[in-house]
């Protein structure tokens, strides 16, 4: 199983319940990148857009390209009003962008699936002189706010969460200095989330090692999580660090 198109199987719950990013991260990406109409972008592994619309909304001429076949086809469908938006149903780590180059260069969640050695050199030579190249994430505390529940959460994992294929995916952000990127910044924005058992359930069931669950393990799993939850009020509070990394080709 090629772990990278785990999340092609579920295209309509992935755009339902991935986590947002903010406005400010927008607001600031698109600052440091003097992004407006004329100027090229390109995002790798879109999934269904969730860093996707205040892009195009800047006129830009836009192009992503999704490994996942069902994901590109559902998102081609989501953005056909804009006439800015293009997307290939592509690798990029081996897609040939032939001479084509961009203004901006930016991953929502994807770039640590590609080994930096390859993406960051690739994203490098494919940037145009004085281009942006722009990594966005999302790290969620969910013990902060839930002390109690969050070890009754654990003691569910431990006992029944035995996915087929662990997520192992590393990658040092910080690392791009060392591919010849400067003026590299990063930005943090913070919001909390409060999500019923229901909602947690469906959030978690679109994370990479979750959506290989099988049984007898996966029915359990997610029963055993909604009982903890609601065992606790039916609530459960997630502070969710936003993150933005920005730099520049000299």
């Amino acid at each position: 199983m090629d772990f990278r198109k785990v999340f092609d199987s579920i295209p309509k719950e992935f755009d339902r319940w991935r986590t947002r990013y903010c406005r400010e991260l927008f607001n600031d990406l698109i600052e440091y990148s003097k992004l407006e109409s004329g100027k090229t972008v390109l995002e790798i592994g879109p999934g269904t857009g969730q860093a996707t619309e205040p892009i195009l909304k800047t006129g830009c001429s836009y192009l992503a390209i999704e490994l996942g076949e069902n994901l590109a086809k559902y998102t081609k469908a989501k953005f056909s009003s804009y006439d800015n938006f293009q997307i290939v149903n592509g690798d990029f780590e081996t897609y040939n962008f032939e001479n084509e180059q961009f203004d901006l260069v930016y991953s929502a969640a994807t770039i640590q699936w590609i080994p930096e050695e390859i993406g960051f050199n690739k994203v490098y030579n494919i940037l145009k002189s004085n281009g942006t190249f722009a990594m966005m994430l999302t790290k969620t505390d969910e013990k902060s706010g839930n002390e109690l529940l969050y070890s009754k959460i654990q003691e569910v994992y431990d006992k029944y969460f035995h996915p087929e294929t662990e997520y192992t995916c590393k990658l040092n952000y910080n690392n791009i200095k060392n591919y010849g990127f400067s003026d590299i910044e990063c930005h943090k924005y913070y919001k909390v989330r409060e999500l019923n058992a229901d909602e947690y359930v469906s959030w978690i069931s679109t994370h990479a090692s979750h959506i290989t669950l099988s049984e007898p393990y996966k029915s359990k799993f997610y029963s055993g999580i909604k009982d903890a939850i609601i065992s606790f009020g039916n609530n459960i509070k997630l502070y969710d660090t936003i993150i933005l990394y920005l730099a520049r080709k000299s």
